[in-house]
């Protein structure tokens, strides 16, 4: 005869998961707005700086994802 034990779920990452992914989505978020900001930049904002459209350009296309 064999008998079956229940054994309750246990969570092995505690808060520390959550804390994790909060950061990780903040840090999407503020990479998406920061990139969309650049965008409306003036060519004379861009040039105090030293950056040129085409830099913009190619920072905007990146995905939200890539720093």
């Amino acid at each position: 005869m064999s008998t079956c034990v229940s054994h309750p779920m246990t969570n092995h990452h505690g808060p520390r998961v959550w804390t994790g992914l909060t950061g990780v989505l903040q840090a999407w978020r503020e990479r998406y707005r920061a990139r969309h900001e650049l965008a409306a930049w003036s060519e004379r904002d861009l040039h105090d700086l030293g950056l040129s459209r085409s830099d913009i350009a190619a920072e905007i296309e990146k995905p939200f994802w890539r720093a």
